[in-house]
């Protein structure tokens, strides 16, 4: 691979993590609070990048000129390393998917117990993580929650045996890491749901809970009095787990 295929390939490469820096698709990737190192990579790469085709273009005039005084025709480099821009084009121009049902069917629950409760607000209904909420329903055993109406966002996936979960993935780091955390769900379930819909979940606390056919981790349930489809959320991931 000759020096400019590399300076090719920095720039691409940091082109597409400024590129996703910049916009929402580096949250399909890492969490949000690595945005700017993420940016600042890019920069680098984009630097080094420049700097190496800054440093091949003199090389190649000095060899130019060698060559014209000894008369010597020059040899012609290998063309196929510039393939290698192919899938950096495509990291660019097609964003890829959140990790989904299939993915968290086929892993067991990340659930681990919390630090602490904090003290709930009074809203009415109250907004929670799904990981918030599965973390108190099972270790808490639901003493923060009884008596309280909450509300859930997540996507929907089907147990082998046709139970619904909600889930949202936990994120620790990066996509690569992502462990799905699971709400059973009981009660007015909608007649029909597929999997990968986004749900807006309002219910109320159930002590059920049953194990994860994976892993044999816990999932809670939650008593389900209304759900609305709604759209991907702008980040998919949940960045509470291990905060």
């Amino acid at each position: 691979m000759n020096r400019q295929s590399q300076a090719a390939v920095l720039f691409l490469l940091g082109a597409a993590l400024l590129h996703a820096g910049t916009t929402d698709l580096y949250l399909r990737y890492v969490k949000a609070g690595l945005r700017p190192l993420l940016l600042a990579a890019g920069a680098i790469l984009i630097l080094t990048a420049l700097a190496t085709a800054w440093y091949e273009r003199r090389r190649t005039q000095r060899e130019q000129q060698q060559t014209d005084a000894q008369g010597h025709a020059p040899h012609p480099e290998p063309r196929v390393s510039w393939l290698l821009i192919l899938p950096l084009l495509a990291l660019i121009l097609v964003a890829p998917p959140a990790l989904g049902s299939y993915s968290a069917t086929r892993t067991g629950t990340a659930l681990q117990e919390p630090l602490a409760y904090p003290a709930l607000p009074a809203t009415d209904p109250l907004p929670l993580s799904v990981v918030d909420y599965a973390g108190r329903a099972v270790y808490d055993h639901g003493r923060t929650l009884t008596g309280r109406e909450v509300e859930l966002t997540g996507f929907v996936a089907l147990d082998h045996d046709g139970t619904p979960y909600l889930i949202r993935m936990a994120l620790n780091c990066c996509a690569a890491d992502a462990q799905p955390v699971k709400v059973g769900l009981t009660g007015a379930i909608p007649p029909v749901l597929q999997p990968d819909t986004w749900l807006i979940v309002t219910g109320t606390y159930t002590p059920r809970t049953t194990r994860d056919p994976v892993n044999d981790g816990p999932i809670p349930f939650i008593k389900v009095t209304a759900a609305k489809p709604t759209k991907t959320p702008r980040d998919p991931y949940d960045e509470s787990w291990n905060n």
